[in-house]
């Protein structure tokens, strides 16, 4: 490993990395926060220059972050309306003033001695999300990157002061300006969580879920019906559920079923594969939980309009999202999961290609119309049989 000489400028270790090192959690990540450089300094010192906005660098040997200390400043609407000041006069101070919450506001020297301007250590202690300064309103995003740590610590609470200012950004219409592309893609990060119903608690105490998500807002209406389907969310969770199956179990109930499923993917730019699932589970649902009473031809159809001998995996998701919902129901034998899953396993094992080269070799016309149906008798007997 080559060695690098490094100008006298401090470094500090500042963020996420040293609120999970207080709060006991592996530490993944860590970042860095240059006091006292230059761009120029920090390239003459073999660092890579990756920001955009503003200046970060990875670090030529553990390719870790490291940006220069920065103050902003709003001047526009929106969270992209910023402008950043990046300089070597800039203090480490200046640079946690502007972040969110008190809790990532703490940063630790080379020494190991930590540096805590804004009370961030008794508020781990206490357990409390409390923004830093009132410049936390000026980006709404940081609704929902504290609706988002609220999934995953569980125990702490919003300070009641934050949760005032959050609700007065919603009333100002800060949340409007947010852009479907990064709301999906903190929603996404929350719902990976260990607790997703308390990111969902939060957006909805302060007003913003009824601006990004207003159909499931609307359900909480019947607070049984929520409460259900924020405890099949949790359970997805606790079982280690890809993110397309948790999504899937969250759109379960909204009003109209597919529709509405159909709508929020498209308003939110949901991801093909993820979308694909919940609107398949929504449009499915019912089926599958009255599987028992249905005969190996309505199966075979159900199988053929779910894509499931193409996409067998994708099918068995399914399930699995109905399994979620209906297991908080009490009434997780509803799903029939391991009937279906035998259907299909009985239907897959029909030779298609042989009964295709047979049906070929016995006609010479409407064979586009002859083979699939002889397939789908195949498929139809061969589920008969496996669920006698």
């Amino acid at each position: 490993m080559s060695s690098v000489s490094f100008v006298p400028f401090k470094t500090y270790v500042v963020g996420g990395a040293v609120r999970d090192m207080l709060l006991g959690l592996p530490v993944k990540d860590r970042d860095h926060v240059v006091v006292g450089a230059t761009p120029g300094q920090m390239q003459a010192q073999g660092f890579v220059p990756v920001g955009k906005d503003f200046p970060v660098f990875l670090h030529p040997e553990t390719h870790e972050e490291y940006a220069l200390a920065r103050t902003e400043r709003k001047i526009a609407p929106g969270y992209t309306g910023f402008a950043f000041h990046a300089a070597p006069e800039v203090s480490l101070e200046q640079d946690l003033q502007r972040r969110d919450l008190t809790i990532n506001a703490i940063a630790i020297d080379s020494d190991g001695s930590l540096i805590d301007p804004c009370g961030g250590q008794s508020d781990l202690q206490k357990k409390i999300f409390r923004h830093v300064a009132p410049a936390f309103a000026e980006d709404p995003v940081r609704i929902l990157r504290l609706a988002r740590f609220a999934a995953r610590f569980t125990e702490f609470r919003v300070a009641a002061e934050t949760l005032a200012l959050m609700q007065q950004m919603v009333q100002a219409g800060e949340v409007d300006a947010l852009v479907p592309e990064r709301v999906w893609q903190e929603l996404a990060r929350g719902m990976m969580e260990t607790q997703p119903s308390r990111m969902f608690a939060v957006l909805r105490d302060c007003g913003a879920l009824a601006r990004i998500l207003p159909e499931l807002d609307a359900l909480a209406i019947d607070q049984q019906v929520y409460k259900q389907l924020m405890s099949a969310v949790d359970g997805a969770a606790r079982l280690h559920h890809a993110l397309a199956i948790r999504f899937a179990v969250l759109l379960q109930d909204v009003p109209p079923g597919e529709a509405a499923a159909a709508a929020i993917c498209a308003r939110l730019k949901v991801p093909k594969e993820v979308r694909d699932l919940a609107l398949m589970a929504a449009r499915e649902q019912r089926l599958i939980a009255g599987a028992a009473a249905m005969d190996a031809a309505a199966i075979v159809s159900l199988l053929e309009r779910c894509d499931a001998f193409r996409k067998p995996a994708r099918f068995l998701d399914c399930l699995t999202v109905v399994q979620c919902k209906y297991g908080e129901l009490g009434d997780a034998g509803k799903t029939h999961a391991p009937l279906l899953a035998t259907a299909l396993s009985a239907a897959q094992a029909v030779p298609a290609g042989q009964l295709a080269a047979a049906v070929s070799a016995q006609y010479s016309d409407q064979l586009s119309t002859r083979i699939p149906q002889a397939i789908q008798a195949a498929r139809i007997a061969a589920v008969a049989q496996a669920l006698q």
